[in-house]
């Protein structure tokens, strides 16, 4: 059997906060099958050891730092220069980069909600109208970060909730208008996933899941680098403006009459 169709190398990708948890996770798979990948943060020195992992490493992608904060659109526009100026181009968008906190809605100053959206929404635009131009250069793939919380709402969790909800109407309006030029807008939307986040908050670790349990809750970094390493592949060419959910079993009542 074929697995070519499954492959992404050649391809240079940005993935959006990509020094821990699933970012880095996809940028790893994306290394791993040749994709050279610019890994970004806020925080310079967050990210280079990410790069530093792998170019020191034997995957035949190379990894490039970059520090961007995805709300800062001169700071993006730089990211996407540096993609092209190092790599040649730009083939695959991850739009990873997120923020939220738990909070009652009625506690959320104007600043917490505004800074969650910012990220969450407003950074997706950034990134993905600043590369435009490269990822219709020949056709290429956006795949965006959202959330079950932006599904079906989440308590604690309103601007995370309805940023992700924004993002899942973006992905399905955006994958309209650029399929003409080649580009394919999908979009992933993670339940729980053991990041170092989760991690602290449930005090579920990563080592502590087995990938082949089918009855569970919570996945691993690495299910969702799989599932966008799909998504960026030949695999998937007739899968556009999708919202893929990947949360384990789903939640459905077992209230019975008696």
């Amino acid at each position: 059997m074929s697995t070519d169709q499954f492959s992404v190398d050649g391809d240079v990708a940005i993935v959006t906060g990509s020094s821990s948890g699933i970012g880095k996770s996809i940028a790893e798979r994306f290394a791993d099958d040749g994709v050279d990948v610019v890994v970004c943060s806020r925080e310079q020195d967050n990210v280079d050891p990410v790069a530093e992992e792998i170019n020191e490493s034997d995957r035949p992608g190379r990894a490039l730092a970059v520090e961007c904060d995805v709300t800062d659109r001169d700071a993006v526009e730089a990211l996407v220069e540096a993609t092209v100026e190092e790599f040649g181009g730009l083939d695959v968008l991850v739009n990873n980069a997120g923020a939220s906190f738990m909070a009652d809605f009625d506690d959320i100053s104007p600043n917490g909600w505004e800074t969650i959206i910012d990220i969450n929404i407003n950074g997706t635009y950034h990134c993905t109208h600043a590369a435009a131009e490269y990822l219709k250069d020949g056709g290429g793939a956006v795949i965006n970060l959202a959330s079950v919380a932006g599904q079906r709402g989440s308590p604690l969790m309103s601007p995370y909730g309805a940023a992700k909800a924004a993002v899942i109407n973006l992905t399905t309006t955006l994958s309209y208008e650029w399929a003409e030029d080649d580009v394919r807008v999908n979009c992933i939307a993670p339940g729980f996933v053991a990041t170092p986040g989760v991690e602290s908050q449930m005090g579920v670790s990563a080592d502590n899941i087995d990938r082949e349990e089918v009855a569970r809750r919570i996945g691993t970094v690495e299910e969702i680098a799989d599932l966008t390493q799909f998504l960026a592949s030949p695999a998937s060419s007739y899968i556009v403006g999708e919202t893929v959910t990947a949360q384990g079993v789903p939640q459905i009542s077992e209230d019975r009459e008696i």
